[in-house]
């Protein structure tokens, strides 16, 4: 045995080198581990080991393995040799000196040996040299494939069109555009190849400003609407496209140079909503991102054999990925009445499926997956400058994140058939129905049922709301403009006394100052008027202060817009749930296409 064994090969130890020739029966020192033996040494043998080893006795320092310092159990001597060395014991720190191979000390003037490093030791010197390395390496490849998810985005610049983006402490409305423009492998054949695309498929996703919920309302392309003038940027010059009226909404991109830009300004439009950032995404982004997570559960009411979408499904549950996915997503002949509205709620089927997969533990769990997602999405979607790296669009996914999919609904704008055409082949906004949607989209309100914080319910200011409301002819008011909107109090006062017969209200002009939000000052045996007029404007009750003393019988109450005015008859604060009729398709909650 030799000293390899115990990783001092870069300094062999002669007394771990002696060993027995068969051939002369002698004990040999063999300094070379791969010779054969050497002949037998002039000089005499060592009679002691170090430290005055005996290189006896169990356990002793001259022993191998155990042993006595014999072999099978004989003394440890050769004829004429004396007795074998003992194996060399490392040194204690802190012990005296060891004695010097002929059993004395070692002699002061004796150059010591340099120590060497422990294998302990330098086994942690190599696996700390390879972790460093390792993290090196990570890093490196981390970052180049962190530019290469960059350079996977396409971004236009919607020359302020949004809100300047958005923020974490605020609400966030993000439009989503699929367009129908058949780019990329094997979409050529299903429509106009050639078509600079439309707006074939817009949701706007609005997420509460305390993410509690969220409402992702479809717009449907056939909508009859106005679209506005667009600035558009092209290369380092910005032109403006002139708007149309009385035209389907599709036409807002693609369609005379118009770009997502375009989309978002008629969306504002539409509703009110600033939209803040756009995503946009054509067929091949349905086909990629479906396989990329592995596919999407679908479930269909009856079989279905659609001959133009080329969809096949038995009735049932399927996973579905690739070109079945945009063929379910496409498809307008296999469900419902077959029109473009049918279509439009079993899409949100599909996406609702598709958060619950994207949520899931078996896909943020599987990094292959979210690789393969990540890879997918960023060559998939263009998307404003204003989200356009990885960073940017890291911070907007934690934000969306945080909404619960039992808290994600899905709607669609309410609409009528045109009734301008005898054929019916658009729809126009079904304004008393849509109105109130908007509204509760503009104030957070959720379409489900989510819990209310406790502070709500003991909040004294709602108390306020509690008892009986006056006659609206006996609301006596004085409207105050501070919402540093031209013309706010005069238009309020029309709506007070043209619409809702609020007789005794008058105009007082410009408030003292501008305020972030509507107030109502009144008196105590003002209350009921008060909370009368909270009614009809949609007033929280934070909006209402009450004094300590009571008011003269023809004294008015004092209201005073805020920065918060919308317009008259548009509620400061929304329902506190949806118009009857509004259709709604929960996240979490899978629901059979018909």
């Amino acid at each position: 045995m030799d000293a390899h064994s115990r990783g001092r090969a870069d300094d062999i130890d002669p007394a771990d080198q002696w060993v027995l020739n068969p051939q002369t029966g002698n004990y040999e020192l063999r300094l070379d581990n791969s010779a054969g033996h050497s002949a037998p040494p002039a000089q005499s043998s060592r009679t002691t080991g170090r430290r005055g080893s005996t290189g006896s006795g169990n356990g002793s320092t001259g022993s191998r393995k155990g042993s006595t310092g014999s072999r099978n159990g004989s003394p440890a001597t050769a004829p004429g040799r004396g007795t074998v060395p003992g194996q060399r014991r490392r040194r204690t720190p802190g012990a005296p000196d060891a004695p010097g191979r002929d059993g004395g000390s070692s002699p002061a003037g004796r150059r010591k040996r340099k120590p060497q490093k422990s294998r302990k030791k330098k086994a942690l010197m190599w696996t700390s040299g390879v972790t460093a390395g390792l993290v090196l390496a990570l890093a490196i490849t981390a970052y180049a494939y962190y530019e290469h998810l960059n350079s996977n985005i396409s971004t236009v610049d919607i020359a302020g069109a949004g809100s300047g983006g958005f923020k974490k402490d605020q609400a966030i409305n993000i439009l989503v555009i699929g367009t129908d423009k058949r780019t990329g492998d094997g979409n050529a054949g299903y429509g106009d190849k050639d078509s600079a695309g439309h707006a074939d498929t817009t949701i706007l996703f609005h997420v509460s400003k305390d993410r509690t919920n969220a409402t992702a309302m479809s717009i449907p392309r056939d909508l009859k609407t106005d679209i506005p003038d667009c600035e558009t940027k092209t290369g380092d010059d910005t032109k403006v496209i002139p708007g149309e009226q009385d035209v389907r909404f599709n036409t807002s991109l693609g369609q005379a140079d118009r770009d997502p830009g375009c989309t978002m300004r008629t969306v504002k439009e539409i509703t009110g909503i600033t939209v803040d950032h756009f995503m946009m995404a054509d067929f091949n982004a349905v086909k990629t991102l479906t396989t990329a997570i592995g596919g999407v559960e679908v479930c269909v009411a009856k079989d279905v054999d659609d001959k133009q979408s080329k969809l096949k499904l038995s009735k049932g549950k399927h996973i579905i990925q690739g070109e079945d996915a945009l063929a379910f997503v496409r498809t307008r002949h296999a469900f419902g009445n077959e029109s473009d509205l049918d279509r439009i709620k079993t899409q949100q089927q599909f996406l609702s499926s598709m958060i619950r997969k994207m949520k899931s533990s078996e896909t943020l769990t599987s990094p292959s997956k979210m690789l393969d997602l990540a890879e997918a999405a960023t060559e998939a979607l263009t998307v404003d400058t204003g989200i356009g790296s990885i960073k940017k669009l890291q911070d907007l996914g934690s934000e969306l994140a945080k909404v619960n999919p039992k808290n994600i609904t899905f709607t669609t704008l309410p609409v009528i058939d045109n009734p301008a055409e005898t054929v019916k082949a658009t729809v126009v906004v079904d304004e008393p129905k849509a109105q109130p949607l908007f509204s509760m989209m503009q104030n957070d309100v959720s379409l489900t049922e989510v819990k209310k914080k406790e502070k709500d319910a003991k909040n004294a200011q709602a108390a306020l709301l509690k008892g009986p409301r006056a006659d609206v002819s006996e609301v006596r008011v004085d409207v105050y403009n501070g919402s540093g909107k031209t013309g706010a109090a005069q238009r309020t006062l029309d709506w007070l006394q043209n619409d809702q017969g609020v007789y005794k209200s008058s105009n007082r002009s410009n408030a003292p100052r501008e305020i972030a939000r509507t107030t109502v000052e009144f008196a105590p045996n003002q209350a009921d008027q008060a909370r009368k007029l909270a009614d009809l404007m949609g007033l929280p009750a934070t909006a209402l202060k009450q004094g300590t003393k009571d008011a003269g019988e023809t004294e008015p109450m004092k209201l005073t817009l805020g920065g918060d005015f919308k317009g008259a008859g548009v509620p400061i604060t929304g329902p506190a749930k949806a118009p009857e009729g509004v259709q709604k398709v929960v996240a979490d909650k899978q629901v059979c296409a018909e």
